[in-house]
């Protein structure tokens, strides 16, 4: 009886990388479906968009930096907010002009309020302060000028006017130091004392790692 004729045997490492590869395209549609999805929400592509307008002006680098910075500064309200009970939305980015966070449907509470607002700036400023040592450390002019621009927008942030985190704490100040809110009047004006001194004590020490980040421009 005569033998079929065989084909040669395949080496058994060629399957094992066919297999490898197709893991390896699985996982990459996996990711680029979760991309895809995140992309098509505005509040995630505005990160993009951000970094490619800002990257035009001061590159890429420092670009990434820079909105790193703003999104640090972000999910400090968002944190807070959360752990406070409300229920913020997502940060949502305008290229050249920023950020910000959404509460919907809550109440004013200026206390609440207070924290929610003083998070970002102290959020912002750790991370700027990050910036810094690694600046120092490494000795990194680019992340010097990233802690600087960091403690510079946040202070920024601060100053009492309107939209601004310092004018949001103003007003819950100005709430408390009346007595108001759902706190007793004497400990509504003791929460409106710690506001203040709160307030006062984070513009400073953010004035002062301005100082500290500050780099000569013939340097960078």
């Amino acid at each position: 009886m005569n033998d079929l004729p065989r084909l040669p045997a395949e080496p058994a490492g060629r399957y094992r990388r066919a297999r490898g590869i197709g893991r390896l395209i699985a996982s990459l549609a996996v990711a680029g479906g979760v991309l895809l999805k995140l992309a098509a929400s505005l509040k995630f592509l505005g990160i993009f968009v951000s970094v490619g307008g800002y990257a035009l002006i001061w590159g890429w680098r420092f670009a990434v930096g820079f909105v790193a910075l703003i999104l640090v500064h972000e999910l400090g309200h968002y944190v807070e907010a959360r752990r406070q009970g409300l229920n913020p939305q997502l940060p949502v980015f305008l290229p050249f002009l920023g950020a910000y966070v959404a509460l919907r449907n809550q109440p004013f509470d200026p206390w609440r309020n207070a924290l929610v607002s003083a998070a970002g700036p102290l959020a912002g400023g750790l991370g700027a302060l990050a910036c810094l040592l690694w600046g120092l450390a490494v000795g990194s002019d680019l992340a010097r000028a990233l802690a600087y621009v960091g403690f510079f927008l946040n202070l920024v942030n601060l100053v009492p006017v309107g939209f601004l985190d310092g004018g949001h704490l103003l007003r819950s100040w100005r709430v408390l130091r009346h007595g108001g809110g759902h706190a007793s009047p004497a400990q509504a004006r003791r929460l409106g004392g710690i506001v203040a001194t709160a307030s006062i004590a984070l513009a400073a020490a953010l004035a002062l790692g301005m100082l500290a980040a500050h780099v000569p421009q013939g340097r960078l």
